[in-house]
């Protein structure tokens, strides 16, 4: 089964919130975003190829990452993971290379909503309305809708 996406983006709001709910306890969930090996199998988009230059989930790690598309086009992604909670929180910063000093700050909880299923919910504050408003433009919720069905396949095979 596929759970819908719901991403808002308030108005006069540097923010944007979603939630995804799962069919998968929240170990599980938590454990995907976790380890290296299962993230590349989930994150992006299905036409880009991820690989990862650092994955360090740990309260003051980080990472750097690269989607590539099959025209060789390459997307670099970097942060910090300030918090990190087993099966609960996620504090971190995103960066993609492609848009310089535009850092945000995200906020991923996850919670158990029994019987086998969780849910995911974040919170994305950007530094500007104008950074805001490029990222909901790229096409990022087709993304992150693409990447948490990728996401429910992958819980169904673990």
């Amino acid at each position: 089964m596929t759970n819908a996406l719901d991403l808002v983006a308030p108005a006069n709001s540097l923010a944007m919130e979603y939630t995804r709910d799962f069919d998968a306890p929240v170990g599980a969930v938590f454990r995907a975003h976790a380890e290296q090996d299962l993230v590349v199998q989930w994150l992006g988009p299905r036409h880009l190829e991820m690989s990862v230059d650092r994955w360090d989930f740990r309260t003051g790690g980080g990472y750097r990452y690269l989607h590539r598309d099959p025209e060789g086009g390459e997307y670099w992604f970097t942060g910090v993971f300030h918090t990190v909670r087993a099966d609960d929180l996620v504090v971190q910063t995103f960066e993609f290379d492609g848009a310089p000093d535009v850092v945000n700050l995200e906020f991923a909880w996850f919670e158990d909503l029994g019987n086998g299923r969780s849910r995911l919910r974040g919170r994305s504050l950007c530094p500007t309305a104008e950074a805001r408003d490029a990222f909901l433009s790229s096409g990022m919720e087709d993304g992150m809708t693409e990447s948490y069905e990728r996401l429910d396949e992958l819980l169904a095979r673990t």
